[in-house]
């Protein structure tokens, strides 16, 4: 595992540098595909622990939604995104997945709410696992608007270790800092959240006491 690590790291890292180096005008699209080519496993395990442990109720009816198909859709996103906003770093570009994966997944979620129907993923591809088909409460809502209000540096350790599911060893090796550094930011997110959840829990009974 470290050594996959490593190895998708120090991949990662050449392209991206070879990104940052061409000129704004100059094609891009080749030195794209090879690093999402590289990257694509360590995506694909991001997509799967966000998919699976933050939005269950995307994978069963009607979305039937997978990890290759959210891959499919942020490698896609990436592919745009990278053609202006080029990542100077390997904490860059997984930050830039990251977020798009979250916007898609939320985009999505909306979607769902507002009861538009989903045609776009075909028969073939769907496999209806066990969910809890659960509709997203009010709570939850309001819990991920609370991460996204983090401020960056906290906000991405989070997101790493709490909702990507990885170490903090692997979280210092993404973001390049010591894991002293990591427990410290995660530590602080986790407070900060402590008090903005206190703040809306308190805000919620009042208004339900008026």
């Amino acid at each position: 595992m470290q050594n996959d690590i490593g190895n998708t790291t120090a991949a990662v890292e050449k392209y991206v540098a070879l990104l940052a180096d061409l000129p704004k005008d100059a094609p891009a699209d080749t030195v794209i595909h090879e690093l999402l080519s590289r990257a694509v496993s360590r995506l694909h395990k991001l997509c799967a622990t966000v998919l699976y442990r933050n939005y269950p109720r995307l994978v069963g009816a009607p979305l039937n939604l997978q990890a290759e198909e959210l891959l499919s859709s942020v490698v896609g996103r990436l592919i745009k995104a990278m053609q202006k906003a080029r990542p100077a770093s390997v904490r860059q570009f997984f930050s830039l997945a990251n977020q798009h994966m979250r916007w898609e997944l939320n985009d999505l979620a909306r979607r769902l709410d507002d009861g538009e129907a989903f045609v776009d993923f075909p028969e073939s591809l769907i496999v209806a696992p066990e969910s809890s088909g659960s509709e997203l409460s009010e709570s939850a809502k309001r819990m991920l608007d609370a991460i996204e209000q983090l401020p960056e540096e906290e906000l991405e350790v989070f997101s790493l270790i709490r909702i990507q599911g990885m170490s903090q060893v692997e979280a210092a090796q993404i973001v390049n800092v010591s894991t002293k550094t990591i427990q410290r930011r995660l530590n602080r997110s986790l407070l900060l959240l402590s008090q903005s959840l206190k703040e809306i829990s308190l805000g919620t009974n009042s208004n339900e006491n008026e």
